[in-house]
């Protein structure tokens, strides 16, 4: 007989999606492993690309607003082609001859530093008048794309090969932003053209590559149990240690007295180290947002 939701522990799963997968695949087996129904993934990865995906397993899917969702790539740009999904999977647009140097590459990331407007790609999920940017595109439709403020808080050039024009770089960045736009854009600037050939997701918030693994690795329901990161840990919320009192106040949907946290903080409600709740500061109250049986 399969697990189910009340005898497999509530947590996430730290995996390192493999490349041809999609997002799904991945849910779709840890479902089938697991017996769980009720998972989720926290930030979808393409199907060339591997690294980092958080998986969250049952009732920790109603957390998933809480986690960070800074993220950190390792990408690889070849420069001479354009695509027209910037990236590996897309059909070949425009060829050019221009040859660039390290150092062009290098002075010209910093052009992505900080806050900067990005234009999706076509080909992408976005929504545009009900409608995602990809079906557009399938369809040979032509549609306005909105430029999106995203940050970039590093970009850095890790190493270049001059004679087969390939650049990886590591990149520091917010939710939202396209790693396929920045190979594209880069490639532009520097009048040669570029498209994203290898990305991997080396960190989504406190959910890293070293601490990851491999989807293969986990072929029954034991090793899904034995890879489980206990809800509390991956939060990157304030935590807030309760007493028995105010554990029985927030289980009943009750607030507690503040003592220390920001009006409009959002702090994470533990006893006993598991996760009884979710709370809003509320000047000198903190009111219960969301309350679980126990995490």
């Amino acid at each position: 007989m399969g697990a189910n939701i009340e005898v497999f522990p509530a947590g996430f799963l730290n995996i390192d999606k493999p490349k041809g997968w999609t997002s799904f695949d991945v849910v779709a087996r840890l479902r089938k492993i697991t017996g769980v129904r009720q998972i989720g993934h926290t930030g979808t990865l393409d199907p060339f690309a591997t690294g980092v995906l958080p998986v969250c397993i049952g009732k920790t899917t109603r957390l998933i607003e809480y986690l960070s969702d800074d993220k950190q790539y390792v990408a690889t740009v070849q420069f001479g082609k354009n695509t027209d999904t910037y990236d590996i999977d897309g059909n070949i647009t425009e060829i050019f001859d221009k040859k660039v140097r390290k150092e062009e590459v290098f002075d010209c990331l910093k052009n992505f530093e900080g806050e900067i407007l990005q234009l999706p790609p076509i080909y992408s999920a976005i929504k545009k008048d009900g409608k995602k940017l990809y079906e557009y595109a399938r369809a040979g439709e032509s549609v306005e794309i909105t430029p999106r403020k995203v940050f970039i808080k590093k970009i850095s050039l890790v190493e270049f090969d001059e004679e087969y024009q390939v650049a990886k770089i590591e990149v520091e960045c917010s939710a939202g932003t396209y790693i396929r736009s920045i190979a594209y854009d880069l490639g532009k600037l520097l009048g040669c053209g570029g498209y994203l050939s290898e990305l991997r997701r080396t960190k989504t918030g406190r959910f890293c590559i070293e601490d990851s693994i491999e989807l293969d690795r986990i072929k029954t329901i034991e090793d899904a149990k034995s890879a489980i990161v206990k809800p509390v840990e991956a939060l990157d919320k304030p935590i807030m240690e309760l007493s028995e009192t105010e554990a029985g106040r927030i289980s009943h949907g009750m607030y507690i007295e503040n003592k220390s946290y920001k009006n409009s903080d959002i702090v994470i409600l533990v006893y006993n180290g598991k996760i009884h709740g979710v709370g809003l500061v509320d000047n000198n109250k903190i009111l219960a947002k969301k309350v679980f049986e126990v995490l």
